[in-house]
């Protein structure tokens, strides 16, 4: 019965913030836009993360938030590439967890085709299609984005693990990173396989966790295979993390 009225309660009142979102979004926008002056970009980036926190809140009565490695300095960080392990739909909710918001996505082609309601947004807020863009175009996206303050985040294994483990990672964040000269920030993530699984819509409580580890920076690698190094010691930071908060939980 408590795992019915979780889900009946969160799955309501997320399909209400999602429909009042859509309704009042083009309202929001002319008042972020009078208040602060901020670029189209950074203000759909800002309520995509308004959005996830509003979504957190609903979920709240079931699911335990901890976050570690966010301190002030964090904050203040120069533009910079994210790369977090992927275990559910509900990973990018969670970004909300982050204290900024100015970071666009990069996203296969599929949400701008299926999530329909979502597509406008994710195009204003100019995430990344890694699959239906060139690097070329991808490099000139994000040079942009980072050079006017903003950040890139990156699902390094492309898809949901099944069964926990880090999968194989794909280049296209240190690639990228090498490229524009960028640091490269790991996050580490747990719980949200438990709230929500890979295969079904059946919400359960859980802890959530995110940890921040220290950037990465491309400096320290060089030759043809830099981005394989870089991706190989990003890998394991990650994978020695998340055993460590696996074994914590």
């Amino acid at each position: 019965m408590f795992i019915f009225l979780m889900n009946l309660w969160v799955y309501s009142l997320l399909i209400l913030w999602t429909l009042s979102g859509l309704l009042l979004s083009p309202l929001a926008f002319l008042l972020w836009r009078k208040l602060t002056g901020w670029p189209t970009a950074k203000i759909a980036r800002h309520l995509i993360w308004i959005y996830g926190r509003g979504w957190m809140l609903i979920v709240a009565p079931f699911v335990r938030f901890k976050r570690t490695g966010f301190d002030k300095a964090y904050r203040r960080r120069p533009p910079c590439i994210y790369v977090i392990n992927h275990l559910s739909f509900f990973d990018t909710y969670c970004m909300a967890l982050q204290p900024v918001s100015d970071i666009a996505f990069a996203v296969r082609t599929w949400p701008f085709r299926r999530l329909f309601w979502y597509t406008a947004l994710m195009r204003r807020a100019r995430y990344l299609d890694v699959e239906g863009e060139s690097f070329t175009a991808i490099a000139e996206k994000a040079r942009a984005i980072t050079a006017a303050g903003g950040a890139i985040l990156f699902f390094p294994e492309g898809h949901r693990s099944r069964d926990g483990k880090l999968q194989r990672f794909y280049s296209g964040a240190f690639l990228l990173a090498l490229k524009l000269d960028l640091p490269l920030v790991p996050l580490c993530i747990t719980g949200t396989d438990t709230l929500l699984p890979p295969g079904t819509f059946k919400l359960r409580p859980a802890k959530v966790w995110m940890q921040a580890l220290p950037p990465v920076y491309p400096a320290a690698f060089s030759g043809d295979d830099a981005h394989v190094l870089m991706r190989k010691q990003v890998k394991e930071m990650m994978r020695q993390k998340l055993k460590e908060m696996r074994m914590e939980d």
